[in-house]
């Protein structure tokens, strides 16, 4: 896909007043975090259990990351509909002008400035920082609130590097494509389209200059699928949703979301390999 240029004559009040139209109420947000969120729920809590009772640990994990990927393929067509709905078309160029895939736009000029895009490295380092030094910690704090929230066994997505299943992976191919697929729709296609693409846009109307900070909660809040890394996420979430308004550039909250992607895609290459 390609990215879309902002052209020279086209400022930020321009486009903060083109926004501002058709920006959506509360009960929009909500319906629309709800359509995106409750089948990933039901996904994890109602058909996992059911599908999965009985079944060896790998083609568990199998089954719940097929699951998984449905309900995030689920949201890239949410957001297609909604696109359609709203601007008649899903052409290229609509996907990118609504989802705000363009090169960094400066805040004091209002203008696109690509050396922007050099703030991606310092930004990926510091959610790798806040991923290594505070989930831990941030995990046992949300349990200890919230201990009903605590992983049954078996649904972190961790589960599938346990020593002992680590062997059945070997020569697994499928399980790479598997996680590829989950990982594109995920960290792009589908949660990146769904909250920063149809939603940070059109969230400033109800939240103001806050507008970053209620997409970020509400995509931790959507983790309920996997409801014991809420808290942990958090940083993160608001990291992603920070640097699509900051920069008016949702390549930025894509690329810093799929940095987790890339380092799970190494390992379960390593696994596959046998090299793990």
């Amino acid at each position: 896909m390609s990215i879309q240029e902002i052209t020279p004559t086209t400022d930020l009040q321009t486009l903060s007043t083109t926004d501002r139209q058709d920006q959506y109420t509360l009960w929009q947000i909500l319906g629309i975090w709800l359509a995106a969120g409750a089948p990933m729920w039901l996904l994890g809590w109602v058909a996992y259990p059911a599908l999965s009772a009985g079944l060896p640990p790998v083609d568990a994990g199998l089954l719940r990351m097929k699951l998984l990927t449905t309900g995030l393929i689920w949201q890239f067509v949410l957001a297609m509909i909604i696109l359609y709905r709203e601007e008649g078309n899903i052409r290229l160029d609509t996907i990118s002008s609504r989802f705000w895939l363009n090169h960094p736009v400066s805040a004091s000029t209002g203008k696109t400035k690509k050396a922007l895009w050099w703030w991606i490295i310092p930004l990926l380092l510091l959610v790798a920082f806040l991923e290594i030094a505070l989930r831990s910690s941030l995990i046992d704090v949300w349990l200890k609130i919230f201990p009903f929230f605590a992983d049954p066994g078996g649904n972190s997505f961790e589960a599938v590097f346990a020593p002992e299943i680590r062997a059945q992976w070997i020569g697994n191919w499928g399980f790479l494509w598997l996680f590829l697929t989950l990982a594109v729709f995920n960290t792009f296609l589908g949660e990146e389209f769904i909250f920063r693409g149809v939603l940070l846009p059109k969230m400033e109307g109800v939240f103001g200059k806050w507008d970053w900070v209620a997409n970020g909660i509400l995509f931790s809040l959507y983790h309920l699928h996997q409801p014991w890394g809420i808290l942990a996420t958090l940083p993160g979430d608001l990291m992603f949703a920070y640097s699509g308004k900051r920069f008016r550039s949702n390549w930025f909250p894509i690329i810093l979301h799929s940095g987790q992607s890339v380092f799970f895609l190494f390992l379960i290459l390593g696994l596959v390999l046998g090299l793990a």
